[in-house]
């Protein structure tokens, strides 16, 4: 019996610890790592303060596990639907579908939580900042590999220079990002789109084997909300 009492007791912890950190990347997300308090998530939780602390036992350990969460929440969005796709082009344009569709759908209320919580720590030490700065790394080094995965199979020249188009890409995407949550519109995703798509296609062996350029005078293949 008391090993049903402790399983239970284990079940609900990791149950009131999934919630507190499902409201924590949100609230994050719009107002910042700092935004975050134990006693602010009590409060709207309705729970003890003693409770929540004794599930994070700091400010920083509530932090640290939400920048873990949000990692979670992110590879769900767009590492697992890309890696759904072979390795090719097929794959890296379906990256970039997933990871505008997890901005544009606001999967985190304030957009990307990376792209703000970096901008939040990137220029402060500690473990807040290590956690962001390796989760940064996973991410570019996805997509580096996802890049060199196309290139290798001979759907990108041999002469790509993987690290440059990654990059580009993750700037075009963020760009993306940023200028939707702050113009509270989605015309940056098109033209994120236009300019990826036009890059990808300059470096293909194919190009048709991408989608076909979208002009500016169509819609949008993101549809707005």
């Amino acid at each position: 019996m008391a090993s049903v009492r402790a399983d239970g007791r284990v079940e609900r912890g990791d149950r009131t610890r999934q919630l507190i950190l499902g409201r924590a990347v949100q609230i994050a997300s719009v107002e910042g790592l700092e935004g975050l308090s134990l006693g602010r998530l009590a409060t709207e939780l309705g729970l003890s303060k003693s409770g929540v602390f004794a599930l994070f036992g700091s400010k920083e350990g509530l932090q640290l596990a939400t920048v873990r969460a949000a990692v979670t929440i992110y590879v769900d969005h767009v590492l697992r639907p890309a890696r759904s796709v072979p390795p090719g082009l097929g794959r890296i344009w379906r990256m970039c579908e997933a990871w505008i569709a997890y901005s544009r759908d606001r999967v985190f209320r304030g957009g990307c939580f990376f792209y703000a919580a970096t901008a939040e720590f990137d220029a402060r030490g500690g473990k807040v900042h290590d956690a962001l700065a390796s989760a940064q790394t996973g991410w570019v080094t996805f997509v580096e590999q996802t890049i060199e995965e196309a290139r290798c199979v001979g759907e990108l020249a041999v002469d790509t220079d993987v690290c440059q188009l990654a990059f580009e890409v993750i700037a075009l995407l963020e760009l993306a990002n940023a200028e939707s949550v702050l113009q509270k519109n989605n015309l940056g995703y098109d033209k994120a789109t236009r300019a990826i798509l036009a890059r990808l296609r300059a470096a293909a062996t194919d190009p048709a084997q991408l989608p076909s350029p979208l002009p500016p005078q169509l819609p949008s293949p993101f549809p707005s909300r």
